[in-house]
């Protein structure tokens, strides 16, 4: 073969080794290309159906070169936190005040995997319990989850045991009515004037009116340590030392209370409608309190409620320790749960010697008071 021949075969064979070279590498781009999804579903889940091909590769690709920003937590042992997303708040917005946070390590990182996730449009606002022992992954998803975890549990002035209990199924709880009653009847050693109180009654009386922040996972023993708790706050000591003052044990001065709350329309009458009780006690008259009979009949199935109204010449005969019209002294136990005003009517009541009142005529909620049962007749409505 001569020269000339070599040299015109040289550029046939250089190009068919770019060629099998560009082959070769196309092959192994491909196959690389395509080891990256079965890398990504395999630790990160399967892609997002609406994502296409060219996506699908590219975020694969970096979630899988960013895996250790995504599956290791930022911080170890970090404190847990309470992060809150604003209603519409942007996606970049959440995920850079969770990087300056400390929360994740990367908030490119973790965008990349909520478009592949397809999540990235169904972060919730609200509030959010997190922390840097969580890896960006679980963040991400308890970022879906805008349950809160805790409850607003209110406990309204004059409600009984038993409305405060059948509140509990709507509040988002996992309490029972029958497993809140039933630990109405502890002593919590907990609480230190628990053990001041009778046993075989209730705690009713004791669970004071307010909103608590209740963890969702509480037991009934919980709720009620924490109600217990917000009256042991309200008890101030200028209270209880007017309640000893008065000749009054603690149990009895809420028994008093919680008849002056039933009572009460207006806040402001309380000191007055306290005074007309503690009187009436005082020279040992039955206490005959409207509210003692209601508490004692029970609920109400025609009107719906705890609290019969009006009462029937058959309800005032019922007999029951707590029906006041019958039965002298302090009925067993309080009849429903006062507010702060009504605890303070008792310790500090009005100077006066009323020992009747009734409503007033003008239906504004307001009573008329009257020294004797004469006065008291005169004040009827025509």
């Amino acid at each position: 073969m001569s020269k000339r021949a070599n040299s015109s075969l040289w550029p046939a064979l250089l190009g068919i080794g770019l060629v099998f070279f560009a082959c070769i590498s196309l092959m192994l781009f491909v196959n690389l290309s395509l080891s990256f999804p079965a890398q990504a579903a395999e630790l990160f889940g399967p892609p997002a159906p609406t994502l296409g091909l060219a996506q699908k590769l590219r975020l694969s690709y970096a979630l899988v070169s960013s895996r250790d920003l995504l599956l290791q937590p930022a911080v170890s042992g970090g404190p847990e936190i309470t992060f809150t997303i604003e209603p519409a708040e942007s996606i970049s917005s959440i995920l850079e005040r969770l990087e300056q946070g400390g929360i994740i390590p990367s908030a490119a990182a973790l965008r990349n995997y909520l478009v592949y996730a397809g999540l990235d449009t169904r972060l919730q606002a609200g509030r959010h319990q997190l922390s840097g022992q969580l890896t960006p992954v679980q963040v991400a998803h308890l970022l879906l989850d805008a349950t809160p975890g805790e409850v607003a549990f209110g406990v309204l002035p004059g409600w009984r045991l038993e409305e405060i209990a059948f509140s509990l199924p709507s509040s988002g709880l996992a309490i029972t009515p029958e497993e809140f009653i039933a630990a109405a009847y502890n002593r919590p050693a907990e609480i230190a004037f628990t053990s001041e109180l009778p046993y075989g009654i209730s705690l009713e009386g004791f669970f004071f009116p307010g909103v608590y922040q209740v963890p969702r996972t509480a037991s009934a023993s919980d709720l009620i340590l924490l109600l217990l708790a917000g009256f042991e706050a309200a008890l101030a000591p200028d209270l209880r030392a007017a309640y000893q003052a008065a000749g009054l044990e603690l149990h009895q001065a809420v028994i008093l209370a919680s008849i002056v709350e039933r009572e009460a329309i207006l806040d402001e009458e309380k000191p007055l409608i306290a005074s007309v009780f503690l009187n009436r006690y005082r020279i040992g008259m039955k206490l005959d309190a409207d509210p003692t009979v209601q508490y004692a009949v029970g609920f109400n199935a025609a009107q719906n409620s705890w609290w019969t109204n009006p009462l029937t010449y058959n309800d005032l005969a019922f007999d029951s320790p707590y029906n006041t019209y019958l039965y002298p002294g302090l009925p067993p136990g309080p009849i429903a749960n006062p507010d702060r005003l009504s605890l303070a009517a008792i310790a500090f009541p009005a100077a006066s010697e009323y020992f009747y009142f009734r409503a007033a005529c003008d239906g504004r909620g307001g009573h008329t008071f009257a020294y004797t049962l004469e006065e008291h007749y005169a004040n009827a409505c025509p």
